[in-house]
């Protein structure tokens, strides 16, 4: 590749990733392949530059960079709406990180340092620019993937990824407390099932729901079907959503799906998104569990569960 010659460092400037991302990219996904120097060290070319601000682009726009790691970079081109990048193109290094990669960082930098009040201001400044919904898709799902990934790795310990959930509880629960849901309002009760201990997601898509006008019951992680199905019962919830996570081979979890969806009035829905959710699709098939792949699907899902269903013709 003639001009494989761009380093990490200078890769992470142009497209507003971090090297360790564009690391984990390239190690997990195979999203791209560098060249390697004689001392292992990597070298991307323009076209891998344009492939890497184009996975970044669509990730932040909602979708799963296990979805999109694969399609061509003419297929990424359309989902991000942008012209060919010409031959002839000069890369140079750009002064600032494009805004939500800066946030993502800044938002990593103070997990790590255990900073409750750089994370919180740092999610305030995203809220302000980016709107409540912005924020959630743009900054906070794919920092989320990050401290997942990072977690995984052992480049986070588990007090740190505990620290990144209590600060997004409190500040996902404070920042959708103006858009109070009227008396009418559906409910969705929001979980992770038994033995799913990690609620990033939850969260996200309780604060989601919140945004959309619904009356949001968040019970946390690791909840027993029944206990899940009592809130709903109790709220007459118009749906269930569960966040599947981690692990992805826990042998229980499908014989708790199960149990819910037989505790549940049938007209109560269940919707299920997550990581691991791929991992229990036969599980999710049989009890008829609506999946959702990201937050942009996820308020889809929402909207037609609200419209009213139409009356069969007789």
């Amino acid at each position: 590749m003639a001009d494989a010659h761009h380093p990490i460092q200078l890769v992470a400037r142009l497209t507003g990733l971090s090297a360790h991302v564009i690391r984990i990219w390239e190690q997990r996904y195979n999203a791209v392949e560098p060249e390697r120097t004689d001392t292992n060290r990597r070298l991307y070319s323009q076209r891998q530059i344009e492939r890497l601000s184009l996975l970044r682009e669509v990730t932040q726009a909602g979708h799963t960079i296990g979805h999109v790691a694969k399609l061509s970079t003419e297929k990424l081109r359309e989902l991000a709406g942008q012209a060919p990048l010409p031959d002839n193109l000069d890369v140079r290094p750009v002064k600032e990180v494009p805004p939500t990669g800066s946030l993502i960082y800044e938002c990593v930098a103070a997990i790590k340092s255990l900073d409750a009040r750089a994370l919180d201001d740092t999610l305030k400044r995203g809220a302000t620019s980016l709107g409540a919904l912005g924020l959630l898709q743009r900054v906070v799902a794919p920092l989320a993937q990050e401290i997942g990934e990072m977690w995984r790795e052992g480049t986070l310990t588990a007090a740190h990824e505990h620290f990144a959930t209590a600060g997004l509880r409190v500040f996902l629960g404070n920042a959708t407390k103006p858009f109070g849901p009227t008396d009418n309002a559906p409910v969705l009760v929001v979980a992770t099932p038994a033995g799913q201990v990690h609620e990033l997601g939850a969260l996200m898509a309780g604060a989601t729901a919140a945004n959309l006008g619904w009356r949001v019951t968040y019970l946390g992680a690791s909840l027993p079907a029944a206990e899940i199905a009592g809130a709903a019962q109790q709220n007459r919830a118009r749906a269930v959503a569960l966040s599947i996570v981690y692990p992805e081979d826990d042998p229980r979890l499908e014989g708790e799906l199960k149990l819910l969806r037989e505790l549940l009035p049938p007209q109560t829905a269940i919707l299920i998104g997550g990581r691991a959710t791929p991992a229990y699709r036969n599980g999710l098939e049989q009890i008829g569990a609506q999946q959702v792949n990201d937050l942009t699907q996820l308020g889809l899902t929402l909207d037609g569960l609200r419209k009213p269903s139409k009356p069969r013709k007789r």
